[in-house]
């Protein structure tokens, strides 16, 4: 809104208004209004949450070694990190961008996702939330719009980079004049640096543009449900899943940054994508809001975001890498989230197996994963068998947990970064 207001007054030469078209200064904004709002909105409702009594069910003390008691502390903070996002990209963003659009429509559908399960877990009294299958159902859905959306609309297109030797041997990345609809995606450790889902599905022939995009849809979908899922077995600790995705929102914005950036771009030998500036100040935005929320949500805990801030963050980060093409650099960046599932994966598959033998063995002491370390041998079912029963050797605080696993995120931000030119 502001920067269609400012641009508008550039060409009555109003000193200042042509800063608005950097979008250095946009995201900056962003970065700060979506802080000062997240710390300011927080405070308030958290005291509007505890005057009317609503917060998570008490967690038992006896799963923690440290025996800490959370008693009446507010959850739904998501509604902070979402108020936080939306406001700052309404304001200083362009509203006519398609991936913004998509990056908004986004966040709604899965924070509202989100919400329905607090909801009925704290006024309905039902642990056990809104049933999985909807979940699943609202994840699937938003990633076949976006994937979908992305493959039909004119504005979601590219200039590919192609590679050129010049008479002096020297290799020289430029970019094609025209921006097409493209189904690359960028790679990490390969050289050519591009796959092409047009070319996986190469058996069906004369058709095997159109079974790309399906695969394309089928990818942005998979992406999506996944990220969204591990932010949420994420969210267990204080400050844990906010951490963690602040530093993705980090290498994230970064990516779309040379990505919109045609020098940069060729530099990085990666895909141009006109337009994916706007993802900076959207993503300027989630950064602000995480560090505000870890205003509050680092220990001890003054407010837990529950599904309304997990779901909508795993989808953010999702849909974001769809857009910029790098949807394939997840499995690094978000290493964290994919070793929550797959530690969730593993140990209910495992046990289910060894059930029907009439065992009833475990691979990890509890998931996600995080939950491990915190856990004591005394504290496990002894009717189990755990098959990395004295791993680890002692149990720590969680403040030491987070901290290791936000130190763990950064190292791999910084190995998805360098990706770019190690090949």
């Amino acid at each position: 809104m502001l920067y269609y207001i400012f641009r508008f007054l550039e060409q009555f030469n109003i000193p200042g208004a042509h800063i608005w078209s950097y979008i250095s200064f946009r995201a900056l904004l962003a970065l700060i209004l979506s802080l000062m709002i997240s710390a300011w909105f927080g405070e308030y409702f958290i005291k509007w949450m505890k005057r009317r009594n609503i917060s998570e069910t008490a967690r038992d003390p006896s799963i923690d070694p440290f025996g800490v008691e959370k008693k009446g502390v507010p959850t739904m903070g998501g509604i902070i990190i979402i108020v936080s996002i939306l406001v700052p990209v309404i304001l200083l963003g362009r509203m006519r961008n398609i991936y913004l659009l998509l990056m908004i429509g986004t966040t709604l559908w899965l924070g509202f996702l989100g919400f329905m399960d607090d909801y009925i877990k704290i006024f309905r009294k039902n642990k056990e939330g809104l049933k999985g299958r909807y979940k699943i159902v609202g994840q699937l859905s938003i990633g076949f719009i976006v994937g979908l959306t992305l493959w039909l609309s004119p504005d979601a297109v590219v200039r590919e980079n192609v590679t050129i030797a010049q008479q002096n041997q020297e290799m020289v990345v430029k970019h094609q004049p025209q921006a097409v609809k493209s189904l690359k995606t960028t790679i990490p450790f390969i050289k050519n640096h591009n796959l092409n889902y047009s070319d996986v599905m190469s058996f069906c022939g004369k058709y095997k543009v159109a079974a790309g995009w399906v695969l394309f849809v089928f990818m942005t979908i998979l992406v999506v449900t996944a990220v969204s899922n591990g932010a949420n077995l994420n969210d267990g600790m204080d400050g844990m899943c906010a951490g963690n995705s602040a530093i993705v929102g980090v290498a994230l914005a970064i990516f779309a940054y040379v990505s919109s950036h045609i020098v940069y771009a060729a530099y990085f030998d990666i895909m141009y994508i006109p337009g994916s500036q706007e993802l900076v100040v959207f993503l300027a935005a989630f950064i602000g809001a995480m560090i505000g929320f870890l205003w509050y949500n680092a220990y001890p805990a003054q407010v837990f975001m529950g599904d309304t801030g997990s779901l909508a963050i795993g989808g953010i980060i999702g849909v974001c890498a769809v857009i910029i093409h790098k949807e394939l650099m997840l499995p690094i960046l978000c290493g964290i989230f994919f070793i929550e599932s797959l530690s969730v994966i593993i140990q209910t598959q495992w046990f289910k197996i060894q059930k029907r033998k009439g065992k009833r063995v475990r691979v990890f002491r509890a998931t996600p994963i995080h939950d491990t370390f915190r856990r004591l041998d005394s504290q496990l079912d002894a009717t189990s068998t755990y098959i990395l029963k004295g791993w680890p050797r002692r149990p720590f605080h969680e403040s030491k947990i987070t901290i290791r696993f936000w130190i763990t995120t950064i190292i791999l931000a910084a190995l998805t970064i360098i990706t770019l030119k190690v090949r």
